[in-house]
């Protein structure tokens, strides 16, 4: 708009009801994107609440009504947020998964070693499972969930499958790790992080940080093609645990996935 155009009083009456529509939309932009963000929250906290009571009470035992009073909720709000039981438990698989994978993602983009991308997706994935073990106490209930559910969950975890056997793959290739198949190693590796949730105890004498750095330690030792050279890779990984503690909360802490 020409300057002379706007001076006018006619110009500035249209000009300025274009500024107020644009200041009303990025308000209502902004209160979606906080309302979104606590409906979000809610729900985990409802998962949370709902994994301790799967994992007393058994799935098929468990109703709503166990939920709500788990989650502080009347049973008629928890409906706001899930339609039964189901749904919390597809959401729990779905919310883990997406978080296996947008981290396995960061992970592949690091300028480094084999070694240590496949070190980090293991501790990722550990963490993720024993730092909200009580969600977690529905890892191994997806069988319960209807055909068209378990599919998609399938083939998400397929996806994460793949991704952490291509690390492998790479190290074999690099001559990092020791020629192998790739693809029932990294099924062992999964398989023993995924099973963690059937003895870890938040009361033991490791914690959930301590363990999954161990278990890192032991399962990317079996793969290396020089076992000695595991001694120099805390040197390397330095910077990578520094860009995990900057990461926010909620991309640290995640769910179980199987």
């Amino acid at each position: 708009m020409d300057t002379r155009e706007r001076d006018r009083p006619e110009a500035a009456m249209s000009f300025a009801p274009s500024k107020m529509k644009l200041s009303i939309y990025r308000a209502k932009k902004l209160r979606n994107g906080y309302i979104k963000r606590r409906y979000l929250a809610r729900r985990l906290e409802i998962l949370r609440a709902a994994g301790r009571e799967f994992r007393v009470r058994g799935f098929a035992e468990t109703g709503m009504r166990d939920i709500a009073a788990a989650a502080a909720l009347s049973p008629a709000n928890l409906y706001n947020y899930f339609r039964g039981k189901h749904d919390i438990l597809f959401f729990c698989q779905e919310n883990s998964l997406d978080r296996m994978i947008a981290a396995l993602d960061k992970t592949r983009r690091m300028r480094t070693s084999a070694a240590v991308k496949l070190r980090t997706v293991i501790v990722s994935h550990l963490r993720c499972v024993l730092d909200e073990v009580e969600g977690s106490a529905a890892h191994f209930l997806t069988t319960v969930l209807p055909r068209r559910q378990q599919r998609y969950l399938v083939a998400k975890r397929d996806k994460y499958e793949e991704g952490v056997r291509n690390l492998i793959v790479a190290g074999i290739r690099s001559e990092e790790f020791v020629a192998c198949d790739a693809a029932l190693a990294v099924r062992a590796i999964l398989g023993s992080l995924n099973w963690s949730v059937q003895w870890f105890s938040p009361e033991g004498p490791l914690t959930a940080a301590e363990v999954a750095e161990r278990f890192a330690d032991y399962l990317v030792r079996g793969l290396l093609a020089k076992p000695d050279a595991l001694q120099r890779l805390p040197l390397e990984w330095e910077p990578h645990r520094a860009i995990r503690e900057r990461l926010p909360q909620d991309e640290k802490k995640g769910l179980s996935i199987r």
